[in-house]
């Protein structure tokens, strides 16, 4: 399998040229096919994409995503693949969810820190800094680094507010794209991380998306996220231009760049991150943002793939979010997280969900605690890591949990006590290496936790 950087195979009359570095994809079609590893055969009963990773000298077998993205990205509203959840698409779902994480994980909150709410990584080395290039097919490349603005408008002469890393646009490179099967735009938003963002949060007034939608059905979506996403300040260094106009612009860019090739926008975040991707999704199809500008005729999906996701909007912004034609949304949601309940839809706030839902029940892994503590469990069933062990064994509503994707059940610790103590798992163990203090060559140390990007560009 070891045949360069270019690939060519002959199967069934097809060619399938196939860009690598240090994965080679191949595409198989055969109605059996048997592939030997270390005397181990596996029989295949169905397409597959076959990964031989020339450094670890191993085979990832994977289905046969490239084929079936368009299904599995929602073109039919995931019909027949919830219940049971399709094993593909619990994949690709697991696969974006570790992509919001990675800006939880990268995400710097030491307060002494000059850098706090900045990325550690430079986004060249993020995904390998966060484990997510490793055993990998998925391959991206991060184009953009986005920051949001929060703030408080009625004490900005007291509070005036701050800047945060909250998320980033990647592309796949000609590896990921062979592996998903097209060009894919990854839109990424985090989840609460400050102070100032958790009182965005709270402010759960309904206020006019006009600005961002149209008149047309009178829009209105939660304060507090329309803030995020649209709030500026001339004389910020990452905020001159606000969240909004940053992934939107990069999104252009890169719809215009690769206009010949088949592609996808795919939008995913966790908590509030997940409101925020929603109304970057609504934004998006609703302004043409997924055509290039050459070609308005060519619209692409657009798909946001969203964990433990509040209500956003109104009736109004529903009505909105339903006549968009290439628009799908896809909310997991965990049995005891509250989340996803709020805001309350009250008779006066009218706040309601979109799109389809998944729901998982992580208590039934047999792989975690089971605490008595009410609080603690509603804390746990929040964190992403849960959401995303609980879809690698969902069986559905009356089904048991088993693992159906080898997913490292190490990873439920990152951030939590959480693993029956059996495992051997530390808890909390992920933390930057000294906490981010470096020895100097004179034996001293030093705080440096960030690794150098240049600002967005304001273009």
């Amino acid at each position: 399998m070891d045949t360069g950087s270019l690939l060519i195979i002959r199967n069934h009359g097809s060619t399938y040229n196939v860009l690598s570095n240090c994965l080679t994809a191949i595409r198989y079609r055969p109605s059996s096919l048997w592939i030997t590893n270390n005397s181990i055969h596996k029989q295949l009963a169905q397409p597959y994409i076959v990964l031989a990773d020339k450094r670890e000298k191993k085979l990832f077998l994977m289905g046969s995503i490239a084929e079936r993205w368009r299904e599995l990205t929602g073109e039919k509203k995931w019909e027949s693949l919830l219940e049971p959840l399709d094993n593909d698409l619990r994949k690709l779902i697991i696969h974006y969810g570790e992509r919001t994480q990675a800006v939880i994980d990268a995400f710097n909150d030491e307060k002494v820190s000059r850098w706090v709410g900045l990325s550690r990584y430079s986004m060249k080395n993020l995904f390998r800094k966060v484990g997510l290039e490793i055993g990998n097919p998925y391959e991206y490349k991060i184009t953009k680094f986005l920051y949001a603005r929060s703030e408080i408008q009625i004490l900005d002469w007291f509070c005036p507010g701050e800047s945060n890393w909250i998320g980033y646009v990647a592309v796949t490179t000609d590896q990921g794209k062979a592996v998903l099967g097209r060009r894919d735009i990854l839109i990424t938003w985090r989840g609460t991380k400050r102070t100032y963002e958790m009182i965005n949060d709270l402010q759960a007034d309904l206020v006019s998306a006009a600005d961002i939608l149209g008149d047309n059905e009178n829009p209105r979506v939660h304060h507090g996220w329309h803030s995020i996403y649209t709030a500026q300040d001339p004389k910020s260094i990452y905020n001159q231009t606000s969240a909004r106009d940053q992934v939107l612009s990069e999104v252009r860019r890169l719809m215009d760049f690769y206009k010949d090739e088949e592609i996808s926008i795919t939008l995913t975040g966790h908590s509030l991150g997940s409101a925020v991707a929603t109304l970057n999704a609504v934004d998006i199809v609703t302004n043409g943002y997924n055509k290039p500008t050459s070609r308005p005729d060519k619209a692409c999906l657009v798909t946001a793939i969203v964990f433990a996701s509040p209500r956003i909007g109104d009736s109004g912004f529903k009505k909105v979010f339903s006549g968009l034609k290439n628009l799908r949304v896809l909310r997991i949601e965990n049995e005891l997280d509250i989340v996803p309940s709020l805001p309350l839809p009250l008779p006066l706030l009218n706040y309601t969900h979109v799109g389809m839902e998944l729901v998982i029940d992580a208590r039934k892994s047999p792989f975690l605690k089971s605490h008595v503590d009410l609080n603690k469990n509603l804390m746990i069933a929040h964190q992403l890591e849960i959401y995303l062990h609980g879809v690698a064994g969902t069986h559905g509503d009356k089904g048991e949990f088993k693992l159906e994707v080898n997913r490292d059940i190490s990873l439920v610790n990152k951030y939590l006590d959480a693993l029956k103590d059996e495992h051997k798992v530390p808890t909390k163990w992920w933390m930057e290496k000294n906490k981010g203090m470096v020895q100097q060559d004179d034996g001293s140390w030093i705080l440096d936790d960030h690794e150098p990007d240049h600002p967005p560009t304001l273009t």
